[in-house]
């Protein structure tokens, strides 16, 4: 009974709910994928009710489209264009991004379930135009904040003006994700500290 007075009254309070199911869709969708995700279990790791989901998500199409909005949009934000923005040495910051990210704590989630754009970007980019188009939106997102860091640096003379900043961006991306993806395989994180290193070694040499 307690219990579902809790769930309630949470139910009261939409927005406090509509982050509530989020959550719980994250986790689901990051262990098991879009397609494993199931509304039953969301509905029970909220504590939230059928009703209060299907009265914020119409379906599971729905949910998963938010959680790309979201949910994961903001934590690329809040690692890539928050330590950037501003820093006063953009191509330091950016490697104290890459070199610290075993290290922090979604690093071991990594290690463990892998990437959670690039998983859904894997799974779901070839079947669902919807998805396809949210998590490029994300991917651009996280290729502006690099490259708008490593123009920054150019712009202070940091690096070399004839380094092209969007090729150097999108291989960053493409090293990171292969990076995750071996460590992943390999479920460990000294794998991930190892490729991250070197990674930040090429960034390194960027500098005149």
């Amino acid at each position: 009974m307690q219990g579902s007075q809790v769930s309630v009254r949470a139910e009261r309070k939409p927005d406090q709910t509509r982050r509530r199911i989020l959550e719980a869709a994250y986790q689901e969708m990051y262990r098991r994928g879009f397609q494993g995700m199931r509304l039953d279990e969301v509905i029970a790791a909220s504590g939230l009710t059928k009703g209060a989901l299907y009265h914020h998500f119409p379906n599971k199409r729905a949910l998963g489209y938010a959680v790309v909005e979201e949910v994961i949009k903001p934590m690329l934000e809040a690692t890539w264009l928050e330590p950037l923005r501003q820093a006063d040495d953009p191509l330091q910051s950016l490697l104290q991004v890459i070199e610290s990210m075993p290290t922090q704590k979604p690093g071991d989630l990594m290690v463990r379930y892998g990437c959670p754009l690039n998983n859904l970007a894997q799974e779901m980019s070839p079947l669902d135009e919807g998805f396809r188009q949210r998590l490029n939106d994300a991917f651009d997102l996280w290729h502006g904040a690099i490259g708008d860091a490593l123009r920054e640096a150019q712009a202070r003379g940091t690096i070399a003006a004839d380094i092209d900043c969007s090729d150097v961006a999108s291989f960053v991306m493409a090293a990171l994700e292969g990076c995750i993806g071996l460590a992943k395989n390999a479920q460990s994180v000294a794998r991930l500290a190892a490729c991250n290193r070197g990674l930040v070694q090429y960034l390194g040499s960027l500098r005149r």
